[in-house]
């Protein structure tokens, strides 16, 4: 049997990518229209280079921190993504693997598995919330994640529902029936292992294709594509609505989507607890700049008011130190954990999270720093014209 174990998120992907059928695989790549953003965010890392210091290096790094209340063992937590049917124990794989990694989990409302049971996986575990239908439905979803043991919610303002991919949209079934069996059959026939894997002493195991997350619990949930549809028809949040939940939750809060210095004051304004520079992995307005090149001058115009993370492009624990080298407290990881999870389960997500925290703990020690909380502008190489800020900038 070959290794199970990667050494870079890239061969995660490349093992997930041979594990997948041709449609699932494409819907973990996503992106929309050209793919700019898509491509943006993760090739900008490489722009920025390292000043290290060649002597004095600590023979022990300091990597864990505390985001929204949460005490963290290293600056990475899970973004939440919807419908994790890659695996069959899905977010629920997820939840048990960043816990025994002892860090938080951002948990979708389109995520295929109940908030209960990802939240007994994971007591630190966020639940993330799109606006959908009316204020009094909101609310009784943000309730049941408070009743289920989340520690916060994080609420996704950035989708403007961009249709089209210059290089296809995979063709995903609302459900797994005959039909659709029928119809991916000769994809499936071709990935023995991921059959295989479907199947429990003999017996399939049906994808959960729904959303029970967007209903009272114990309710049967609608669709993915359900839940899409009354999304797509609900009015987007205004700034006084956001206050309106945050208010009612009373708890740590994150607003994610921010691109712009006047919607990160904004959200300051609203008593947001963190927010999250986030362009929703390309899978939004594409053409908009990377999210690394928008950190640094959002984290300067928040100062200390609330906790910025970093949503986008994260593949190495050196895109981790230079997102926190720009003024990131933490980052949050999506593509990079799915691929994980698509590789080898739980397992596999644990293994991105051992590689993002040996590459952070390598470049703390060649840039001679003892803790993630040391690191500054001193520390990297920013090319002229790089970061880009745009929105008010008066406070």
């Amino acid at each position: 049997m070959a290794n199970p174990w990667f050494e870079t998120v890239l061969e995660a992907q490349r093992r997930a990518k041979k594990r997948l059928p041709r449609s699932v695989y494409s819907a973990l790549v996503a992106g929309s229209e050209k793919g700019i953003t898509l491509q943006d965010n993760v090739e900008a890392f490489g722009e920025i280079g390292f000043a290290p210091h060649v002597v004095g290096a600590h023979a022990e790094r300091e990597l864990s921190t505390s985001i929204m209340g949460q005490e963290i063992s290293l600056p990475v937590m899970i973004s939440p993504t919807g419908v994790q049917a890659v695996d069959k124990d899905g977010e629920v794989a997820v939840a048990r693997a960043s816990a025994a990694r002892g860090t938080a989990m951002g948990l979708s409302s389109f995520a295929s598995k109940p908030v209960e049971d990802v939240a007994a996986a994971n007591p630190q575990t966020f639940f993330q919330i799109y606006w959908l239908n009316s204020r009094e439905d909101i609310l009784k979803r943000a309730e049941r994640a408070r009743a289920a043991g989340a520690k916060g919610l994080i609420v996704t303002t950035d989708w403007s529902f961009s249709m089209g991919r210059d290089w296809g949209s995979p063709e995903i079934p609302e459900k797994v029936d005959l039909k659709a069996l029928l119809k991916l059959a000769p994809e499936i026939a071709v990935k023995p292992r991921y059959a295989w894997d479907w199947f429990n002493k003999g017996k399939p195991i049906i994808p959960d294709l729904t959303a029970p997350n967007v209903v009272d619990k114990g309710q049967t949930g609608p669709t993915f594509f359900g839940a899409y549809g009354q999304w797509m028809q609900t009015a987007p949040p205004s700034w006084e609505d956001l206050a309106w939940l945050r208010e009612q939750w009373g708890g740590p809060f994150m607003v994610k989507g921010i691109t712009r210095l006047d919607d990160a004051k904004r959200a300051r304004d609203i008593g947001a607890t963190a927010l999250s520079v986030s362009n929703h992995g390309g899978n939004n307005l594409d053409g908009t700049p990377a999210t690394i090149r928008m950190l640094g001058p959002i984290a300067d115009a928040v100062g200390t008011d609330m906790q910025v993370l970093l949503d986008g492009g994260i593949r190495r624990g050196s895109d981790v130190v230079k997102a926190l080298a720009l003024g990131a407290d933490a980052v949050m990881i999506g593509r990079a954990y799915l691929w994980g999870l698509a590789a080898n389960g739980q397992a596999g997500v644990e293994n991105v999270l051992d590689i993002l925290r040996g590459g952070i703990d390598s470049a703390l020690m060649g840039l001679g720093r003892k803790s993630i909380h040391e690191l500054s502008r001193d520390d990297i190489i920013i090319p002229d014209g790089f970061e880009k800020r745009f929105g008010v900038t008066t406070a």
